[in-house]
Formats: structure tokens, sequence, C-alpha cells
């Protein structure tokens, strides 16, 4: 990589990411690298709060909004597009990485690998969700059980995400996501080379800067982006359809709530988000150094010059 190094700013949604990380790439002369699921998307500007022209005239930007709503995008794909970036800017000798999001699945999968299971077909992934809404995880575990015994004992039977997604892979592959777990793709950044942050304000703060966010993506045509996303009747179960807001905004199109049940809603999917965010980067990444946003610049420069030496 690099002489300047990798950096990677996490936090919970509205933490004031994307700012401090443009700071640093005008700093530093680097580049920001999208870490955030749904910023990806290129359908969602707006109601993902992605950076602005304006910011993106002020520093590079990779990985943002470039994949259609109608596609799974899923850490795999993620994964292999990070790598691919990385290698593009070792080769241009630019100043630092700077992966910036709050997907903590990409943050891991980044550190420590991801298994290389191929894509499931639509037409699979299809069939185990229709069932999984009719017949529950239990039954669908039950089938895994004689399908994959040792993905099964692994997997609580009312799992639902992770036991769907066991099923599809060895329905599609027919190999256990076991045996996939085990020959996967390498960690791209190595965790003792890296500056790492957990940006945390003050819960107060955060809660305010939540609503405050929300109501300012409306103000700057949320809804308007919203009912073009919808008109394309698109699965509700993608990705893209799922993102804080979206559901909330697409009932107020049809009629059913009013725009200001729809923004609560949004607000509050939003701030319980935020502390399932906290909870599973304290528990799976925990040496994230944990900062609060006016110690967050002094704290990423004091880990870039241990890193130095």
């Amino acid at each position: 990589m690099n002489k300047s190094g990798i950096i990677l700013i996490a936090g919970p949604t509205a933490s004031g990411k994307s700012a401090l990380a443009l700071t640093l790439a005008e700093r530093l002369g680097g580049v920001i690298v999208n870490a955030d699921s749904m910023q990806v998307y290129r359908d969602l500007r707006i109601i993902t709060a992605r950076p602005t022209p304006a910011d993106e005239a002020r520093a590079p930007h990779r990985l943002y909004g470039f994949v259609d709503a109608a596609e799974n995008y899923s850490v795999g794909r993620w994964c292999g597009d990070a790598a691919a970036a990385l290698a593009a800017l070792s080769q241009q000798n630019t100043g630092p990485a700077i992966f910036v999001g709050g997907t903590g699945l990409y943050f891991k999968a980044l550190l420590t690998g991801l298994a290389a299971v191929p894509p499931i077909p639509a037409d699979i992934r299809k069939q185990v969700r229709a069932r999984l809404a009719h017949e529950g995880p239990v039954a669908l575990h039950a089938e895994l059980k004689t399908r994959d015994p040792e993905a099964a004992a692994r997997l609580r039977p009312n799992d639902r995400s992770r036991v769907s997604r066991a099923l599809e892979v060895v329905l599609a592959t027919g190999r256990s996501l076991v045996a996939w777990h085990a020959t996967g793709m390498p960690a791209a950044v190595d965790s003792a080379h890296a500056a790492k942050i957990f940006l945390m304000p003050d819960r107060a703060e955060l809660l305010r800067r939540i609503d405050a966010r929300f109501d300012a993506m409306l103000a700057a045509g949320a809804l308007d982006e919203v009912r073009v996303l919808a008109a394309r009747k698109l699965d509700p179960t993608l990705p893209a359809m799922k993102a804080h807001g979206v559901p909330w905004l697409v009932r107020h199109l049809a009629g059913e709530i009013t725009l200001t049940e729809a923004a609560e809603g949004g607000k509050r999917d939003t701030r319980r988000y935020t502390k399932r965010q906290a909870t599973w980067f304290r528990n799976q990444l925990p040496d994230f150094q944990w900062v609060a946003p006016d110690r967050a610049l002094s704290a990423i420069e004091t880990q870039l010059r241990a890193l130095a030496h």
C-alpha cells in the first residue's frame, strides 16, 4: 500500500464520519473509500446521506453510488471491489486510503477475510425466502439438518437470517457453508498497520443529529428520490428497499401514513440501528479506538505517528 498507510473510520449513523474523512483526505492527500452498505446504491444519494457532488470535488471518492438498486450487493462483492480499489491506489502512490462507513461486516471482512461463497442464484434465494416467510426458520433448520448437519449444529433453529443463508448455500452449491468458510477470501488490510477509530458522540447529541439529518434529507428532496425508486416496483426485500427511511416513505407515498409519521418511523429505526451498531463493533472489533468527535482528528494523527515508527 502507499507510504501513508490506511485509516479506518467507523461509527454510528450521523456521527460525523464523512466530514472527518473529508478533512483527513484534504490534509493528507488521501482517497476516501466507502464502507457503508447503503451508500453503494446510485438510486439513494439523499436518503443515505451520501457525499454530495461538492464533497466529491474536494477529494477522490471510491465505491459510492455505483450499484443499481435492483441488485443484491453483498459483503463478498464489496471485499472484491475494496481490494481492487486498494490495488489501484497502491500503484498511484496516493496519500492514505480512508475507509469510512458504519457497516460492521465490511470492516470485519476487510481485516479478517471472508468465505468465498459464490453468488446465490436469484430463483433459489427467492424460493428460500418465500419458504422462510411461510414455514418459519425452525422448519428450514430441520431441512438444513438433513442437507448440511455440520452447519445446522452451529445455528439456533430460530436464527432466521443465518439458517436461510446456510440453506441457500447448500441448495445452490451442494457444499456446506462450513466448507466454504474454510477456503475464503483473505484479509485485504493488516490490522496492525492501520489506524482504526470508532466515532461516538454523546448519546443525546447523536439522537439530535439523527433527527436533524432526517429532516435535512427531506428538505433536500429525499421524498422525490424515494418516489422514483418506488415507481420501479422492485422486490421490497432488496437491501436498497430497506434503507433507513425508505419503507416508511414508500408507505407515505402509498397513502398509508402521513409524512410526519413516516419521518418519525425513519428516525426511530435509525436510532435503534445505532445502538446495534455500537454493540456489534464493541463485541466484534474491539481493537478500534472509541473517540468523541472533537478528539477524533488527534487520535488518528497519534495512531499514524505510532504506525510510522
